[in-house]
Formats: C-alpha cells, structure tokens, sequence
C-alpha cells in the first residue's frame, strides 16, 4: 500500500508572504506533484494563493477563516510592540489556536461523512510552542518541521531588550497545552530542526523524533555564478545583507565592521536587502559613519531580485545575534557565495569553515571587530573564500535542496504506513 491522499495543514501558507509562509508554500506546491493533497490553510492566505494559481494539479484547498480574532489581536500587538516585529508576531500567533481548533471540527466532520486520507502532515506554524488537537483525527501524524526553543544569547542584553524577548514566556502556555491535548503524544513523527528544538520536546516523546532543517533551497533559483572581479584597493569588496530590520539581526555590527575595512584604506560596498521597523535609524547610522553611499539600503526584493544580489556579491554576512534558522545562508551558499555568520542558533548548526566563517557571540564591540577582520581576510586571500563558496553550493546540493527534502518526507510517509500494517 503507498501513499495516495495526504492531508495537508499549514497555518501559514503562501509565497511572497515571509519565511514561514513561504515554507508552507514550498511544501504545498511541491507535495501536490506526487500526491492528491488537501491543503488546509488560514484564509488570509487566500490572495496569495489564487495569485499562483492554487489549488494546483487538482488538489484542494481548504480555507478556515478566524479573521473576526486574528484582526484585531493584530492590531493590538501592533500597537503594544511598535519595534519588535517578533513580540507581535509572538502575541498575534494566539490566532493559530482559534484555527487548530476550527480546522479540527471541519476535518472531522468530513471525516463522518466518509472521506479519509493515508497520512496528516502539519507543516506550520514551526515551533513546539504551537500544538495541535489534529493528532486526535486518528490518522497518521507527522509534525514539522520544527525550530524553536533557541534562548537568548549571552552579551547581547541591550539588543534583546528591543525585542521585548519577556513576551516568549507566552511560549509556556504552548508547552502546558501540549501536555492538555497530546499533540506531541499523538503525533506518529516530530521532525526537528535543531538540537534546541530536540532539547525542547519532552524525554518520552523524543524518540519518535527525526531532524529536518525546516528551511530548503531552490536549486533552479539560487544558481552559481563566477566571482566578481577580485576585490582589490580599487575593486571594491561586495558585502551582502538580506532579512528583516529587526533588533536581533544587530545590523549595526555589520555596519561598523565595514567603516573599520574602510578606514584600513581597503574599498568595500555593503548592500542591504530587506525593510523593518529599524531602517531609518540604520540608514541614519550609516551615515554617521561616513558610509554615504557605500552602504545601499534596497528595501525588500522579490526572490529573483536576491537571487541577483547574491550574485553581485563577493561575501554574505548575516551579524544576527539570535538566529533560529537561517535560510538566507542556505540561499547564499546555493549562489556559492561563502558566508559569515554568528555561532549561535541555526547559523551554528549550518555554517563551518568549509563554507565560510562563524564568529564567537562575545559582544557587540568583538564581534564588530571579528567581521572586520573575516571581511578582509576575503580580500587578502580571495582563492580561498571563492572555494569556500564552491563548497556551499555543493553542501545544499546535497543536504538542503527542496527537491531533497521532499523526497525525504515522502519516505517517512510510506515508513509510517508499512509500521502501521506491520503492527
């Protein structure tokens, strides 16, 4: 017997539509070229999706929609988190228990009117703080991915304080509901990210747990590319940022490190790809600086847009002090562009000196100065970081390409159904 209807359930679901959304989307559009595949989904997703032309390939798509709770406990974290993009997105997530539970009722309700499906995998939300009663439908359950449970880092207090991080405690009311409905007990699998993730999932539960970065890559998109010219006193060195203007992306470390390369009489660009609540107060740093003009703040791009940055680039430097995933290395070492980040979190468990370089988080003034010093360690030895580079692009070939990981779940899929017939 193998794998003919799956019930799929992503909270968050659409492209375009940020990092979370974009990996329900990436498991939808590709899960329904091999199965017929019922998508739940939250209706704010709606637009999005018809916009790609969903439902693809004759699956079906199933809007629930608790927009008259969602609206306005959005509009309240807005107003009591005007900063912190994560702490409103912490408090506006309560939504996704208003969901869970009407999507529960929906599917059992088909499922008394006689439909059935081989295997429920519910791809996001992608953290343990967020259970789910789909486990008690009786089919079997496959949560995740799942990446949550990172702390804060050490030295970094000043940082973390803007992002309100206290509001995480909201995280426990997840972990207590767990226990109350038995998501993790009746799940069949739990796929984790990190071994924070794994940290965070009760003893008894954890060997029904198998790792799976919640991130991938398209490999068609994020395509390699030679080098730039070699960065040189009049070649300038081509510096990459791409993500949210956020607190914890600490964006200032990067951009102190390139006044110090600057200031060493080495010529060096850095661009910025992304928007955030910071932006005017970064963009107003760099010039403080005297980086007029050196430091380009592009704002938010589409996929292919980064994709030709990434090209542009000699380097890519993600400074963020407290980073779960990191899918935006993954992209840049598909580009093979060789990467430099923080040694905490997802970047820790993805980035080693064969692609690049991680920095120790010891504080802000350090690790401004360790950058620096990486930046132009690119520069004096460019064979050497264009190799790195190359070692990337083979890295996510291997481990970390869409195509990979979807391949990989549909195993696990039929493993859970030979388990059940052998039981």
């Amino acid at each position: 017997m193998s794998v003919q209807r799956l019930l799929l359930v992503a909270y968050q679901c659409g492209p375009g539509m940020g990092s979370v959304s974009q990996i329900g989307w990436e498991w939808y559009s590709r899960l329904a070229q091999r199965y017929r595949v019922t998508l739940v989904t939250h209706v704010r997703n709606r637009q999005a999706l018809e916009a790609a032309r969903a439902p693809i390939n004759g699956s079906e798509v199933v809007y629930v929609d608790t927009e008259w709770f969602a609206g306005p406990l959005y509009r309240f974290a807005k107003r009591l988190f005007p900063k912190s993009e994560h702490s409103v997105f912490l408090v506006s997530s309560l939504d996704y228990f208003v969901f869970d539970w009407a999507a529960w009722r929906l599917l059992r309700r088909r499922q008394k009117q006689g439909e059935h499906w081989d295997v429920l995998h519910r791809v996001t939300p992608v953290t343990l703080a967020a259970p789910t009663w789909l486990g008690r439908l009786g089919i079997p359950t496959v949560i995740g991915p799942l990446n949550s449970g990172l702390k804060d880092p050490p030295g970094f207090a000043a940082i973390m304080r803007q992002e309100s991080t206290w509001v995480v405690n909201l995280r426990e009311f997840g972990r207590w509901f767990d226990g109350l409905i038995g998501s993790s007990r009746r799940a069949t699998r739990m796929l984790v990210a990190t071994q924070a993730t794994l940290a965070g999932v009760p003893p008894r539960h954890r060997q029904r747990c198998q790792f799976m970065l919640e991130n991938g890559v398209e490999l068609e998109r994020f395509e390699p590319s030679p080098w730039p010219a070699a960065p040189g006193p009049q070649q300038p060195l081509e510096v990459l940022f791409v993500g949210r203007l956020i607190p914890a992306k600490a964006l200032t470390l990067l951009i102190d490190a390139v006044r110090q390369v600057r200031a060493a009489g080495q010529a060096i660009r850095l661009t910025v790809v992304g928007d955030g609540p910071l932006r005017a107060e970064w963009e107003h740093h760099a010039q403080t600086q005297g980086l007029s003009g050196l430091v380009d703040f592009v704002g938010n791009q589409p996929l292919s847009e980064v994709a030709a940055h990434m090209r542009r680039c000699h380097v890519f430097c993600l400074p963020s002090v407290r980073e779960s995933g990191g899918a935006v290395l993954l992209e840049a070492m598909a580009s093979a562009r060789p990467v430099i980040a923080i040694r905490f979190g997802g970047p820790a468990e993805l980035v080693d000196d064969s692609v690049g370089a991680l920095i120790e988080p010891t504080g802000p003034q350090q690790v401004t100065a360790d950058i620096a010093a990486l930046l132009q360690q690119v520069v004096r030895r460019p064979a050497d970081w264009a190799e790195r580079g190359l070692a990337g692009r083979r890295k996510v070939q291997a481990r970390y390409s869409w195509a990979a990981k979807v391949d990989e779940a549909g195993q696990l899929y039929q493993n859970i159904l030979n388990e059940g017939k052998s039981a």
